[in-house]
């Protein structure tokens, strides 16, 4: 059985998203840390924490992934997830860094790249991962900067989905990527050395997470 552990995703207002976000029906399992995690002094690391623990207490053996905020830069409270050892700590850059300003007001684009690197560096051999989304407006240029930037932290697993305006007041789709695109983007992400990569128009954090796994090997 594999869990995935996530920060609230906005619908609370606590954290602001201009592109909002869905629930991904493809979870084996979920669990839900709380609501409100980003405002917590440690972004609710130990939170985070705590349910690893807590899972691998209930039922050993299970794979568990975290999706976590930036912690606001903050390397203690990342210590603290990685001290807890998920198998996947994952966080979402979400965009290409010309873009970020806009989509991700209360995010840094080197913040976030900046978690990831941290994590890898105090951990080797946890898988870390991101994602972003296509739609926005971003060039085919951007997007390939954006790959090596992430390559770059270390990062193994790479998931990139279609973005879908959840309502008027979130920021507006410039278009649809057709599954010719996402094919091709996912056929460059290889190329450039990402370990497994799920590109596809309802790839989420969580899509096909087993095959991830599976693919990279490290737990089987």
């Amino acid at each position: 059985m594999q869990y995935l552990i996530a920060y609230d995703f906005g619908t609370t207002g606590v954290k602001t998203c201009l592109f909002g976000a869905e629930q991904d029906i493809r979870l084996i399992a979920s669990a839900y840390a709380g609501y409100g995690l980003y405002i917590l002094p440690d972004g609710g690391a130990e939170q985070f924490a705590k349910c690893v623990r807590t899972i691998r207490e209930v039922c050993p053996g299970t794979t568990v992934e975290t999706l976590i905020s930036d912690m606001k830069g903050d390397h203690a409270a990342l210590d603290t997830v990685i001290a807890a050892h998920p198998e996947v700590l994952n966080h979402n850059v979400e965009t290409v860094r010309e873009l970020q300003g806009a989509v991700r007001p209360q995010a840094r684009y080197e913040r976030s790249l900046g978690v990831l690197r941290y994590c890898k560096e105090q951990d080797p051999t946890l898988l870390t991962k991101t994602g972003f989304m296509v739609g926005l407006g971003e060039t085919e240029e951007q997007i390939s900067r954006l790959m090596d930037d992430i390559l770059e932290t270390g990062c193994d697993i790479l998931t990139i989905g279609q973005y879908l305006q959840p309502s008027p007041q979130h920021y507006p789709l410039a278009r649809y990527a057709t599954p010719e695109d996402f094919a091709r983007w996912k056929e460059l992400a290889l190329a450039k050395g990402f370990r497994h990569v799920a590109s596809a128009p309802l790839a989420r954090s969580s899509y096909k997470a087993w095959e991830a796994l599976e693919d990279v090997h490290d737990l089987y």
